[in-house]
């Protein structure tokens, strides 16, 4: 080993160089007080001219940058978010699929805190506990001395626009610091100031982290879709990333067993199920109608079991329709996979409601929300007697679901010819949609058994 050159024969030092000098023992046999070494190698090896600290000062230094991290991190302000504190059935009256998929997601996080091995993504939205889980694996690297740094995204580049004008640092020193950190997490992301230059440091801070296998966590409500195309594809690499979608209701709300409390109006018909669909064999049916309330319930099971193309169910008001969506979306939510159940008339004025001041959401957002879902069952579907803007905003909707060849059940009361054409076009594509026609009246129960359907 070579001895540690002097400050004065380096004329550009980082924070972390500073820092080891600061720390240097000037009675150590082998750095003589400059705190680290350059090995003696031969030009053109790959680690020739590196710095190496030395032995005497390896565990004050990695102190002092663990002690450094975590001020900027104000990880002190969330010391009460820990894996101990976090429930991991949720809240009393939480539906059981949702407290499974929330064990889920809590029993990954802590395997993830134990190996800090690749990236971790946390899918969700406001309030259903990815915050508090990325804080739980930083506080538990904290405590077993793994320097973390862990940083909403405004606030990441607020720390890099500072440091333009710091005298404590400089723009090269806190970005080395940001993308070198062992562990770093990353709160909030896709609520940045989508600037260029903000779009570019957080590239290369993740494409630096990317390339060199370094952990990450990542949580966002944004879907991966709205987030810039390079940093998107990282976050998709299945080989290092693990994705967690906690699918759970805002904690700060009442819960909603489906998952999607501003939207879906499922909870209403959380009875209807495969099971209690009454083919209505008592009524005294033609056989064709009887047929056709088979092939229609056979048709939404299989489906359920496996959502793929679009599933078109029609029929007259009552005919059952609405409880085979119903019981479709109640399968899939049992199955830990709940869809936007919603009725037309409500969607849009789910949609209307954004453009209020008071609107906590954006037209944007609620509707890149609605066309993207993975799963949309949209109830009651008319295009008859609505406004220009509704009609568009249909076809906006199933054309993007068209393309996409998202899963997507509708039903409806109207004829095909009824339906906007362009609409019915795309249901008559047979590659992608089927559909079935209940030729059932409407059901008013069982004689003798008044309010049992």
């Amino acid at each position: 080993m070579a001895a540690g050159t002097s400050k004065a024969s380096t004329p550009s030092t980082s924070n972390i160089e500073r820092l080891i000098e600061a720390l240097g023992d000037p009675n150590c046999p082998h750095c003589h007080g400059a705190g680290y070494l350059r090995r003696d190698l031969p030009l053109g090896h790959p680690d020739f001219g590196k710095l190496e600290i030395c032995a005497c000062r390896q565990a004050d230094v990695m102190r002092a940058v663990r002690e450094r991290l975590f001020s900027l991190s104000h990880l002190d302000e969330l010391k009460e978010l820990t894996f101990e504190t976090f429930q991991p059935r949720g809240r009393m009256g939480m539906g059981e699929w949702q407290a499974n998929l929330l064990e889920i997601a809590f029993n990954t996080a802590r395997q993830y805190a134990a190996s800090l091995h690749g990236w971790l993504l946390l899918q969700g939205g406001y309030g259903c506990g990815k915050t508090h889980l990325a804080a739980a694996i930083a506080n538990f690297a904290v405590g077993v001395g793994v320097p973390t740094l862990f940083l909403t995204v405004p606030d990441l580049l607020d720390l890099l626009r500072f440091s333009f004008n710091s005298e404590d640092t400089t723009f090269e020193d806190r970005f080395n610091e940001i993308r070198n950190a062992p562990l770093l997490v990353l709160d909030d992301f896709g609520t940045q100031n989508a600037t260029a230059w903000a779009q570019e440091k957080l590239f290369q801070i993740v494409n630096y982290r990317y390339i060199n296998r370094l952990p990450l966590v990542v949580t966002t409500n944004a879907p991966l879709d709205e987030i810039e195309e390079r940093i998107r594809s990282r976050l998709k690499d299945p080989d290092l990333v693990s994705v967690l979608h906690i699918n759970v209701p805002d904690y700060r709300r009442p819960t909603d067993d489906t998952g999607h409390p501003e939207l879906s109006s499922l909870g209403l018909l959380a009875k209807c199920s495969f099971a209690n669909f009454s083919l209505r064999e008592e009524e005294g049916l033609e056989a064709g109608t009887v047929k056709s309330l088979e092939k229609a319930n056979k048709a939404a099971l299989a489906f359920a079991e496996r959502p793929n193309g679009w599933l078109v169910i029609t029929g007259s008001y009552g005919c059952g329709k609405t409880h085979l969506a119903a019981a479709i979306a109640n399968h899939r939510a049992g199955m830990g996979t709940p869809p936007i159940f919603v009725t037309a008339p409500d969607l849009f004025d789910h949609l209307r409601a954004t453009f209020s001041p008071t609107s906590t959401v954006s037209y944007d957002r609620r509707f890149d929300e609605i066309r993207t879902a993975p799963l949309l069952i949209l109830d009651d579907l008319s295009t008859r007697s609505v406004s220009t803007w509704v009609r568009e905003k249909l076809y906006q909707l199933f054309n993007y679901r068209y393309n996409a060849e998202l899963p997507t059940v509708i039903t409806t009361a109207e004829t095909l010819e009824e339906i906007d054409a362009r609409i019915r076009s795309r249901m008559l594509d047979a590659r992608l949609c089927t559909i079935y026609a209940i030729t059932a009246p409407a059901y008013h129960g069982a004689r003798g058994k008044r309010g049992k359907k």
